[in-house]
């Protein structure tokens, strides 16, 4: 199938036929250098082998001189060559504000995190995930600037808008800012969409032109060596006034489109949707196995939250039971924290209000700040949590216990052995606190999970086995290793919903696509011991079963099994070895 032929469909849902009759030589113009001979899919982007990293390029800092970045290779290089495959660097590019996601320049790299050399640095080593913050830009990208000047390109490339206009009422607000945003221009004072801020000024993918200048940041970003590349707020990017504005079916064809160019340049190329919504408008990205790659697990950190808090399963158990598996081609990205605070959009329908409001007291109790969203009526929600996930973990609803760093690593446990391909903040795997003095001084809610490491602290006390960020570390990347060696691991492996009695246990089962191991995971959620008999899970006793966490073989399924407060088991009927880990699962193809 020809170039034209494989994009034009795509292009008629969005653009007039004069627009489509110009965009396809553009685009082929765009991505001729680029294209492969074979662009068949390609399903092998993932296996049981990959674990990512999220972070910011200057989550670890030093006071030696040298460059953020430079200090986050050499920490993953010396702590976390073997545990991590792949890293998320946070926005790294110049920017006015929100972190990172206001940005001023695509194609350049912060001085102040380092340079292109830094990121090389890490993409060699590992698979380099970036954001295409897709849905705005800086107020102070020339792109505004030109548009206040009434000059080309910029000028067409904003979104205009009446602020009188009634239809606005019904557009989705992700936060409590306003809408609009007035711009002072050549022509006088001009209302402009901005979804997220006044700082973030959305563009306008109505004009093909927009299309194309996103393009070529996509083409740059995979010359520097990109193997993901994060659709950030992509769920607003296509606005018609009298709608919602979110999910718009030409956003999903945007997506399609942009997943289909992706393919003819580097079929190994991942795309993945960051669109913190319920978890029915989530699932919607990975639509015909022709959108998302993967999309971003968002029930799953404040439902695991949940059942570590009230000690108990249904909750987990049933949404669990109730998600899809992720079609083949496709991924769960899972993860229980990141940059951002724990949605609480993707709990809608989830738990009850008892139970939510529950669990905002209690996050509030261990220092936990509630970041709230506007509606149309003017009234607010909460919209997420801001808190240290390891914190968070204080204690349960009864308060706070001694039980913080098993409560933690069990939460950690439960991401790893779901379906999908596991991903860490970098401030899980570092144990690190919440950053109360830092929220002070931003005066932003986020920034009590943002906490900025001294490398020298960080040393010192990942040196010192008592500390609790030196025991999380060590166990973390313990498991990690382990996980990585299980066929039964593969982000598309089967995954089945075990129904123990005890509603303290949460239980699930694995099976590898060559179905030549099992692995049965279950996880203590209490602080208190509970009892387990082997024999309830269907165990058959033909197989000698091992768990992989402690390394004891199971000799007797009848007998009744202790499980200590917080407590994981991975157990296997197949313990893995280097070859296992090495070999591509047999059933994927080409």
């Amino acid at each position: 199938m020809d170039f034209s032929a494989r994009i034009h469909p795509l292009l008629s849902k969005v653009y007039s036929p004069e627009q489509v009759e110009a965009l396809i030589p553009q685009l082929q113009d765009l991505l001729a250098p680029h294209l492969q001979h074979s662009s068949r899919e390609n399903w092998r982007k993932w296996s049981h082998d990959n674990v990512i990293l999220i972070t910011y390029g200057d989550s670890l800092v030093a006071d030696d001189g040298r460059s953020p970045l430079a200090v986050l290779a050499e920490f993953l290089e010396t702590h976390l060559q073997d545990s991590l495959t792949g890293v998320h660097i946070l926005p790294f590019f110049p920017y006015t504000s929100d972190d990172g996601f206001a940005i001023q320049d695509y194609t350049a790299v912060n001085p102040e995190l380092g340079d292109w050399s830094d990121v090389k640095r890490i993409s060699e080593s590992f698979n380099l995930m970036v954001d295409l913050v897709i849905n705005h830009v800086s107020s102070q990208h020339p792109w505004v600037q030109q548009f206040q000047a009434g000059e080309k390109p910029g000028c067409d490339y904003l979104i205009e808008a009446d602020p009188h206009d009634e239809q606005l009422a019904g557009v989705v607000r992700p936060r409590s800012s306003p809408l609009l945003t007035k711009l002072e221009t050549v022509d006088g004072p001009k209302h402009v969409w901005s979804t997220f801020s006044s700082d973030q000024i959305d563009v306008d993918f109505s004009n093909p032109d927009v299309l194309l200048e996103y393009v070529k940041i996509i083409l740059f970003y995979v010359a520097a060596g990109t193997r993901y590349i994060r659709l950030d707020a992509v769920g607003y990017l296509w606005k018609e006034i009298g709608t919602r504005c979110i999910h718009l079916p030409q956003t999903h064809t945007v997506v399609r489109l942009l997943r289909e160019l992706l393919q003819m340049i580097d079929p190994q190329i991942a795309i993945i949707t960051e669109t913190n919504v319920p978890n029915r408008e989530n699932l919607s990205y990975f639509g015909n196995r022709n959108e998302a790659h993967m999309i971003y697990n968002f029930s799953l950190p404040p439902l695991v939250l949940n059942a570590l808090m009230q000690g108990r399963s249904d909750y987990l158990k049933q949404w669990m039971m109730s998600m899809p598996p992720a079609p083949i081609g496709c991924a769960y990205f899972n993860f229980t924290a990141s940059h951002d605070g724990i949605g609480l959009r993707p709990t809608e329908g989830l738990l009850t209000a008892d139970e939510y409001n529950t669990l905002l007291s209690t996050m509030k109790s261990f220092g936990g700040k509630i970041s709230m969203r506007s509606h149309a009526d003017g009234s607010e929600s909460p919209y997420e949590i801001n808190i240290s996930l390891f914190d968070a973990m204080k204690g349960t609803v009864a308060g706070e216990d001694e039980w913080q760093i098993e409560r933690f690593l069990c939460s950690q446990t439960i991401m790893m052995s779901l379906e999908g391909i596991p991903a860490f903040y970098i401030h899980s795997l570092l144990a690190t606190h919440n950053n109360h003095e830092g929220v002070v001084e931003t005066g932003h809610n986020r920034t009590i999970n943002r906490y900025k490491w001294n490398i020298q602290a960080l040393e010192t006390a990942l040196a010192d086995p008592t500390t609790p960020h030196a025991k999380v570390l060590a166990e973390l990347s313990r498991l990690i290793k382990i996980r990585r060696r299980q066929r039964a691991f593969h982000p598309n492996a089967t995954q089945y919903t075990l129904h123990p009695l005890n509603q303290a246990i949460f239980a699930f089962w694995r099976q590898s696509m060559a179905r030549d191991q099992s692995i049965f995971c279950i996880h203590n959620l209490s602080r208190d011991s509970q009892e387990l008999r082997l024999s309830d899970l269907n165990l058959l006793d033909t197989d000698e079963w091992t768990d992989l966490i402690s390394g004891d073989r199971l000799t007797t399924l009848d007998a009744a099994y202790s499980l200590q407060p917080y407590q994981s088991l991975w157990i296997t009927n197949k313990v893995d070895s280097a070859e296992d880990h090495m070999t591509p699962d047999p059933l994927l193809g080409d």
